[in-house]
């Protein structure tokens, strides 16, 4: 009888322990905005002594949004100004250089991320896959995400920063994706494949999913868009040319069926997509190009 009662004492100590486990509540993480474009922040998300075993997930709204809301983050995902993300997988995108393999965070482990720039990434859920707006000032929050061995961190401590300007000849993929009216040209080559405007549009359209191929080609789109439009190309002349060598013969979904490793072509696109963002500071020049094919500017690159 004796045995008996210790055992069903140390069933329910064990239930106990279980259960407060799994009400423990995870450390907040820190968050850090360390750079920023005209469409995107990049953070620095640092987990606490119990990590992020389920990743995590980021808020941010305009800081007039937030303002009005007074001070204080929606509590339903559904409130129309709040911006969401939930980083839980493996990114194929923003993996600077490798250094970026999982969401899934240890303890005290740091992980660089961008918000605004989230249309090719993959391990993340999001209303906004959209970039963020150019001259505007944002208030963002990361917390950890609940899952096994406890619920949910407070939020951390605010960032707060403001995209850059615009500037006049230098525009991301997503201006360019919306706004075809603008183009300075109606055809460009990518790699050795040349492409008309409504291929090019159809590419921008389609999302990565993992494959480098269309988030390198996404970017090499806007930047020679905006080299059409009198950007000044020394930048990433080499890069570009290491892009068009790369792609080579590939055709770019979904035109094609062409795959490039995303480990192999992010290097080239986060160059090419800070360029675009206005990262470079780059000179532009008086008059864009006149509508023609990137046969006009390709000697920049052969």
């Amino acid at each position: 009888m004796h045995a008996r009662y210790a055992a069903v004492l140390l069933a329910a100590s064990l239930a106990l322990a279980a259960v407060s486990a799994q009400a423990a509540i995870f450390d907040t993480p820190t968050f850090t905005l360390t750079d920023v474009g005209s469409a995107k922040w990049t953070l620095t998300v640092t987990a606490g002594p119990s990590g992020a075993p389920s990743g995590f997930s980021v808020y941010w709204m305009t800081q007039a949004d937030y303002d009005d809301y007074g001070d204080v983050w929606p509590s339903s995902l559904s409130y129309p100004t709040l911006h969401w993300a939930q980083f839980t997988g493996t990114p194929t995108l923003n993996t600077f250089d490798d250094t970026v393999t999982s969401f899934i965070l240890g303890p005290n482990q740091s992980v660089q991320i961008e918000i605004g720039d989230l249309f090719d990434e993959t391990g993340v859920s999001t209303n906004t896959p959209d970039e963020m707006d150019a001259n505007q000032n944002y208030v963002g929050c990361v917390y950890a995400n609940s899952g096994t061995g406890g619920t949910r961190s407070d939020y951390s401590l605010n960032a707060v920063g403001s995209t850059i300007d615009k500037e006049s000849c230098v525009k991301t993929q997503g201006y360019w994706k919306t706004h075809s009216s603008a183009w300075p040209v109606s055809s460009l080559m990518l790699g050795t494949v040349s492409y008309t405007k409504t291929q090019l549009l159809s590419i921008l359209g389609q999302p990565a999913g993992g494959n480098g191929l269309i988030s390198l080609a996404h970017q090499l789109i806007a930047t020679k868009l905006n080299i059409a439009m009198g950007a000044d190309p020394t930048p990433v002349s080499s890069t570009v040319a290491a892009a068009d060598a790369q792609i080579g013969a590939l055709v770019v979904p979904p035109v094609g069926s062409g795959y490039l490793s995303p480990s192999s072509t992010s290097h080239k696109t986060q160059i090419l997509d800070d360029y675009n963002n206005g990262k470079y500071h780059v000179r532009c020049g008086t008059t864009p190009a006149n509508e023609s094919t990137w046969g006009r500017l390709k000697s920049l690159y052969r």
